[in-house]
């Protein structure tokens, strides 16, 4: 009598896409690029780095909007659980790190409570390499020896006195909310005067930096372009000593 077949699941593979720059992504998460069969991508994903997926891979947009980020998550794991059960190899592909402010970890339990095999492939962060790049170290044994990341959802029950004492602050998604935390941070103790960056499409050819102070945020001085990252603190200041290409940065003074 034959033994029956089994059907073998497919494989999840988490997977940071970097900062924006192609050549920044990792060799292994170009490799594993090239041998899947579908990736689902986020919206800050370059369509560069996606041409490094197999050719005849399903290359599926998942990007989350305004609104819609709850149904878009659910369609997501539906996405994961459905390929992976169809034995396939799924690339959950996502700018930046997987697991920074990316609900990987969510995705990847989801995986395991329906028995897929999931194997994290890390990418860089862009909380670190998009300050870092446009000039503006994170740490530096003079100006800055401690950082914080900060998610820029706004909640009502943030205590920001917490972030007071921390020398730099790395806030990402924070361009809608930016008034409500620069003036939420000044109440928790930082100082109004304190400067500030916002990195606009990092580590992209369009890659601008706007210059100003916490202040300048808190009374709606500052109109960044999305996507772009907010950095607090002195280390800002080194930019100038550092960055080679000062004609991309933008200097806010007053109205933008």
């Amino acid at each position: 009598m034959p033994t029956p077949s089994v059907h073998k699941k497919g494989k999840l593979y988490l997977l940071g896409a970097g900062p924006g720059d192609p050549e920044l992504l990792t060799l292994k998460a170009a490799r594993v690029l090239k041998a899947c069969d579908v990736v689902l991508y986020d919206r800050l994903v370059s369509p560069e780095v996606l041409r490094y997926a197999r050719r005849g891979a399903a290359l599926i947009y998942v990007g989350k909007h305004e609104g819609e980020q709850e149904q878009t998550q659910q369609a997501i794991f539906e996405l994961i659980v459905r390929y992976a059960g169809e034995g396939k190899s799924v690339v959950r592909l996502k700018g930046g790190d997987p697991l920074v402010f990316g609900r990987g970890a969510e995705e990847w339990i989801r995986a395991l409570e329906h028995g897929i095999e999931t194997e994290l492939v890390p990418g860089i962060s862009s909380a670190l390499a998009v300050p870092a790049l446009a000039g503006i170290p994170l740490t530096h044994r003079r100006v800055s020896r401690s950082f914080a990341v900060i998610t820029g959802h706004q909640r009502q029950d943030v205590d920001w006195r917490q972030y007071a004492l921390i020398d730099t602050l790395v806030i990402l998604m924070g361009i809608k909310n930016r008034v409500a935390i620069a003036n939420g941070l000044i109440r928790g103790g930082r100082r109004p005067e304190e400067p500030v960056a916002f990195v606009q499409r990092g580590t992209t050819a369009s890659e601008a930096v706007l210059e100003a102070t916490l202040e300048d945020i808190a009374t709606d001085r500052t109109h960044p372009q999305r996507p772009a990252i907010l950095v607090v603190g002195e280390v800002v200041r080194l930019r100038q000593q550092l960055i080679s290409a000062p004609a991309r940065s933008e200097q806010c003074h007053g109205e933008t």
